[in-house]
């Protein structure tokens, strides 16, 4: 390109003005002849210049209040952390369900695959030994399931949104175990489920 006497940053400069919405005749072309000025141009250059808003965001809604986060900035479940508290977390596991039938194992009607998008509901087994049921203290918000006994506390992140209403508990003393099977909120569930 050089050997036609067309040096890249008058191409850089055509594409921009190629590119460019705005008809700006300011007298750009004596600032790009000296090539230590064109030397800062770059892809970003190319085009008309970014809009900036005059408007600018305040980080909190309320100027006059003096607190450090927001309610939309603190995570779910976060007023369930103690670090005082010495109860141990008790082993628990996380599985994923789904309905399957004939029609999906064998004729794939429904859509069905193994993967978790088509997964209806989470099943939670948590190991509680030695604890009678009466003792439970169970509490399920959308992301969030809390679990308190006299021996074990657990504040447990759930790895997808949850319809906290349409759940259900089960405690099989003779095993020492808790199930908890939430329904899972997806955000496609109209497409994904039949």
């Amino acid at each position: 390109m050089e050997a036609l006497g067309v040096s890249s940053v008058e191409y850089l400069k055509a594409l921009s003005t190629l590119l460019s919405t705005q008809q700006d005749d300011d007298g750009d072309d004596e600032d790009c002849k000296n090539v230590a000025a064109c030397a800062g141009l770059g892809p970003g250059h190319i085009g008309p210049p970014p809009k900036r808003d005059k408007e600018v965001s305040t980080v909190c809604g309320k100027e006059d209040s003096k607190d450090i986060w927001s309610e939309e900035e603190v995570g779910e479940g976060s007023q369930y952390d103690d670090p005082a508290d010495p109860r141990p977390p008790p082993e628990y596991e996380v599985i994923l369900k789904q309905s399957v039938g004939t029609e999906d194992l064998f004729l794939g009607l429904n859509r069905k695959d193994p993967s978790s998008m088509c997964c209806e509901a989470m099943l939670v087994k948590i190991k509680l030994p030695e604890t009678e049921a009466t003792d439970v203290v169970l509490d399920v918000k959308e992301k969030f399931l809390d679990l308190r006994t006299p021996k074990y506390k657990l504040g447990l992140h759930l790895p997808h949104p949850i319809h906290s209403q349409g759940g259900k508990a089960q405690f099989f003393s003779e095993r020492g175990e808790l199930e908890v099977t939430l329904p899972m909120k997806r955000p496609m569930d109209l497409i994904n489920m039949p």
